[in-house]
């Protein structure tokens, strides 16, 4: 089992803390892409390349609308190249860097369309854009290893296009052992549906977690990154009486209460607002012995690696330090 960090970039510590997680023992490190939050992305992850020597790297998640799919893929192959083969391509619909300039996530048919032209470029192949023949022409004479495109999931819709279109998924949906272990069987019917074979895929997730002897800290510190993924359920589109019922209340308030102002915030109103015994359920926020137990039965489902959300962006940096190390001794014995 592979488990990695999911963190936003921050101005001159971005190196750092791609070298610290690796010296402590993740498996990769994966950065938000969301431009108004946070300094670019791409750039941000050449330093983190520059820095470590064994993890994986990559956008936890970039998205197709504020980047081309042909500017997506030239900075992913250029990190492939200086990382030495280290790159994950992260991406979803998109959410806060949408919102950040005024617009809204790509619809599914949209999203499918420029995954697979983004695929055609990182292979080196041409894209017809409206008639005009587009390739990365750069690649010519270089071997650049394959770049893995990982899409972020919640929805059936867009678990089904990453089951056809996809080397990973990524699910957003928490951390209850039963619905990940749905959702992996629903990808796998959608590539055979499509005529992939489903051993190709690789699956993972995203897990809120933050570990702290004093269990309403731990709450505390994860409501505004947990609200996040458990926004990505109430997106407009998504069927929400379809989802599991623990899910459904939070899921409708989310979509009505949302407040990107205070994006990832647990001080946001829309954070406060989600129950005690819904973060538990969504998240993992418990002293070392019952997060370990927690974390082994999300692993247990089959998964093949896990990305840990460590916090919300307001959480206090003393208890975001001893929980990141923390995990880091529990993945020890996960292994």
């Amino acid at each position: 089992m592979q488990i990695g960090l999911l963190a936003f970039t921050s101005p001159g510590g971005t190196a750092a803390m791609a070298r610290n997680a690796e010296a402590r023992g993740f498996d990769s490190m994966v950065y938000a892409d969301t431009q108004n939050l946070t300094p670019e992305v791409w750039s941000q992850l050449m330093l983190a390349a520059a820095a470590t020597e064994r993890i994986e790297l990559g956008t936890g998640v970039t998205n197709p609308v504020s980047r081309d799919a042909a500017v997506t893929a030239s900075a992913a192959l250029g990190l492939q190249v200086e990382s030495g083969g280290r790159v994950v391509l992260g991406i979803g619909r998109g959410d806060s860097s949408m919102a950040k300039i005024g617009r809204r996530p790509a619809p599914p048919s949209e999203f499918e369309t420029y995954v697979t032209r983004l695929r055609a470029y990182l292979d080196g192949e041409s894209v017809d854009r409206e008639g005009t023949e587009s390739r990365i022409e750069w690649l010519d004479g270089i071997d650049v290893p394959h770049v893995p495109i990982e899409i972020a999931a919640t929805g059936p819709k867009v678990i089904d296009l990453a089951a056809r279109r996809a080397d990973r998924i990524c699910f957003a949906v928490g951390a209850n052992p039963g619905r990940l272990v749905d959702c992996m069987a629903r990808a796998r019917s959608a590539a055979e549906a499509a005529g992939r074979d489903p051993s190709e895929l690789r699956f993972g997730a995203y897990v809120n977690c933050v570990v702290n002897e004093d269990r309403e800290v731990a709450r505390e510190s994860i409501r505004g990154s947990l609200s996040v993924f458990a926004h990505f359920s109430g997106f407009q589109g998504m069927d929400i009486d379809s989802l599991p019922e623990e899910v459904r209340d939070a899921a409708r308030h989310l979509r009505e209460s949302y407040d990107m102002e205070n994006h990832a915030v647990s001080a946001g109103a829309h954070a406060q607002a989600l129950e005690a015994e819904f973060i538990h359920q969504f998240g993992i926020a418990e002293p070392p012995d019952a997060a370990l137990a927690r974390l082994r039965e999300v692993c247990d489902t089959g998964l093949d690696y896990l990305r840990i959300v460590p916090g919300s962006r307001d959480i206090e940096p003393a208890v975001a330090g001893r929980s990141i190390l923390a995990i880091s001794e529990l993945i020890q014995e996960l292994r």
